[in-house]
């Protein structure tokens, strides 16, 4: 399985953030719209996550939901079906919640800046550094703290769980 490590906190200001991902990216970012939907799944996380192309991935992931940089550990299926897909995984598990988001992603390296504007939860950054094959979680940690540092977000700012919990956690 792929790892990486990840962080996600929320924000004041996107637009504050922007350019600072921009130097540290040195590329244009690429404007991404996001449609999760997330799966009954007894060991982690299983969701559907469709593109406005039409294209789609399905991904399984598991991860802590503690604050802070973690380890995560996933694996991507991309498909040309995502409707279909949906309706099938929705019949054979049962969907457990959906998740819409327009993301701004910057490439530092191979740390992924996810600038993310989420339906009825606000603005937020996410980080991804990939690891190597055999490498330790420690770098990967080191090097999304560093970003961190870059980018202006302090810990306190660091948020638990997926935005799925919290948008649960919002629900009467």
């Amino acid at each position: 399985m792929a790892r990486n490590v990840e962080i996600k906190a929320r924000v004041d200001s996107l637009e504050a953030i922007e350019p600072l991902a921009a130097a540290l990216s040195g590329q244009e970012p690429v404007p991404i719209a996001q449609d999760d939907t997330f799966f009954a799944c007894p060991n982690g996380r299983l969701k559907l996550r469709a593109f406005a192309d039409g294209s789609g991935e399905l991904i399984f992931y598991r991860r802590s939901d503690e604050t802070g940089p973690k380890e995560s550990f996933y694996v991507i299926s991309r498909t040309d079906t995502p409707d279909t897909l949906r309706e099938a995984l929705a019949q054979a598990y049962g969907t457990i919640g959906r998740v819409r988001k327009h993301r701004l992603l910057f490439m530092a390296g191979r740390a992924r800046i996810h600038l993310d504007r989420v339906e009825g939860l606000g603005e937020f950054l996410e980080l991804e550094v990939v690891l190597r094959d055999g490498e330790s979680p420690d770098a990967g940690m080191e090097e999304a703290r560093s970003l961190m540092d870059g980018l202006g977000v302090a810990p306190q700012q660091l948020v638990s769980g997926a935005y799925l919990d919290l948008l649960a956690r919002r629900s009467p």
